[in-house]
């Protein structure tokens, strides 16, 4: 079961490179076989991931050019330097991963457009690409549920984890960009939650052995009564 993550002393956590290659990946990054709703949440977790890591940034003080050494060559002893190096180098991997992704939506799109004008009895809407985008994405299957890797053993009475109505028992899907795939041992959590403090951060679960499915909305924050940014006990499943 692994050791618990006690959300009540969440500190900052090392941020990891992540994967550089893999088989039939973009860029290291599976996209084989995905409809285009996949590819969509794909695009949404890299989006809400770069913008909580830099966030971990902002909580420094830095962003991607700030000088880390000082003038000698030594690094900088009012920051955490590795830290500041691993975020970076993550925020770096997954540029590329949007990119790559990006580029196979594109073609996602463009199949879509020729499949319609290879059928004369189908006219081609005049769409933009945001429209063209919900167009494809209606002729998909609904993506399906995301495992859960997290369940939760317990939440601080007035605590932003009780006031979003998460409770003991929940087991988690979703945790913002977190999912089964890339959760870490629950590192990502914390690094999702310290990139998000004081912002909405979506968290997908199930209740009651799975008979309810919710989307509940979380805001990290301070100054709740209690010690932490959630209030809440997460233990790996």
């Amino acid at each position: 079961m692994g050791l618990p993550l006690n959300m009540e002393n969440l500190h900052a956590p090392t941020v990891p490179s992540g994967p550089t290659s893999g088989p039939a990946a973009t860029n290291g990054m599976q996209t084989d076989g995905l409809t285009f709703s996949q590819l969509q949440a794909k695009k949404d977790n890299i989006e809400a991931e770069i913008k909580a890591l830099s966030g971990v940034l902002d909580s420094h003080g830095v962003d991607m050019t700030t000088r880390l050494l000082t003038p000698d060559g030594f690094p900088r002893a009012d920051l955490d330097v590795a830290q500041i190096r691993t975020t970076r180098s993550r925020i770096i991997h997954l540029k590329n991963d949007y990119k790559a992704l990006m580029s196979v939506i594109e073609k996602h799109i463009h199949q879509h457009f020729a499949r319609l004008a290879e059928d004369p009895k189908t006219e081609e809407p005049v769409v933009g690409d945001a429209q063209a985008s919900e167009i494809i994405a209606s002729f998909d299957e609904p993506a399906p549920l995301d495992l859960p890797f997290a369940k939760v053993n317990s939440v601080a009475a007035g605590s932003p984890a009780d006031d979003a109505g998460l409770k003991a028992g929940d087991t988690i899907r979703n945790f913002g960009y977190v999912n089964h795939a890339n959760h870490d041992g629950l590192k990502r959590v914390a690094e999702c939650v310290q990139g998000n403090e004081g912002r909405e951060v979506t968290v997908k679960v199930s209740r009651d052995l799975g008979r309810q499915e919710l989307q509940l909305t979380l805001t990290p924050r301070r100054n709740w009564g209690g010690r932490g940014l959630l209030g809440c006990h997460i233990l790996p499943l």
